[in-house]
């Protein structure tokens, strides 16, 4: 494209929509999983619920993208995204999940620049985070810089997200073009972006002994598995889509929460939450 290109503006519009349209199939497949039964209904619900209201945000950062472009950095698009975090928090006040209901409460009773503060240091912080209201903020900014291809500006610690810098949400498997067999990814937590990696190797710490690298599953959750690291005490949750393409690994491994219970009683943390906070 060149500048006075009138097909430019759409042509931005459409890669921003790839953000939306991405939030809505999770929620969708999020609302279908539900709707079977099980133990993870009412996480199902939830992160259905806020998968749409994150769709709703990418939506909006699109649009205003194409009046003002964004910088690639959340501390230089503040003055823009500050009034939508307060829209964010005022929504969260509502929620089902009452801890975050009282966060979003908590938040709002303060002034501009406290209330700010979570996402500011979000973005500005390398590794881990446990701020997860920030973190669900975040991720249409980042999703929509990455459908937009804008640099983002954040520390890349080694084995974290190589486009934003975020942390491995989950793992996957799948079969590659010219292999039979599976090829490891990690999909960020915070931009859903995915990185091939190497199939033994802690993304934490990058311990790459196997004795140190164990792996446990369930008859009752076929095809998922916890990849834990003796080392860091640290592990990622590994969905094999060789098994069933047609899932959504951020979404279908609420199903499987049972094996995150499991992993931390034996007293392994999950690098980053998932998409509903488990």
């Amino acid at each position: 494209m060149v500048p006075g290109d009138p097909g430019a503006g759409e042509a931005l519009l459409n890669a921003g929509a790839a953000a939306d349209e991405a939030f809505e199939q999770r929620a969708a497949r999020a609302e279908a999983l539900a709707a079977q039964g099980g133990s993870a209904g009412e996480l199902l619900r939830f992160a259905a619920g806020l998968l749409h209201l994150q769709g709703k945000l990418a939506g909006e950062l699109t649009k205003r993208h194409a009046r003002r472009p964004w910088s690639g950095s959340a501390l230089d698009d503040a003055a823009v995204l500050a009034p939508l975090w307060d829209d964010f928090l005022k929504t969260l006040r509502k929620s089902s999940a009452p801890e975050l209901a009282r966060e979003a409460k908590r938040l709002l009773a303060a002034d501009a620049s406290e209330r700010w503060e979570p996402v500011a240091s979000f973005w500005a912080a390398t590794g881990e985070s446990e701020d997860f209201l920030a973190r669900a903020f975040l991720r249409p900014y980042a999703e929509t810089l990455r459908a937009l291809s804008i640099a983002v500006a954040r520390p890349r610690p080694e084995g974290y997200c190589p486009t934003c810098g975020g942390a491995p949400g989950i793992s996957l498997r799948r079969t590659g073009p010219e292999s039979e067999a599976g090829h490891r990814y990690l999909v960020c937590s915070l931009c859903g972006g995915e990185w091939p990696t190497t199939r033994i190797r802690c993304p934490l710490c990058q311990e790459a002994d196997p004795v140190k690298l164990p792996v446990y599953s369930s008859e009752q959750h076929p095809g998922v598995r916890v990849e834990v690291c003796d080392t860091c005490r640290h592990y990622v949750k590994s969905i094999d889509l060789t098994l069933d393409a047609r899932g959504i690994p951020e979404v279908d491994d609420l199903l499987s929460v049972a094996l995150d219970l499991w992993a931390q009683e034996q007293g392994y943390e999950r690098i980053e939450p998932g998409i509903a906070g488990v």
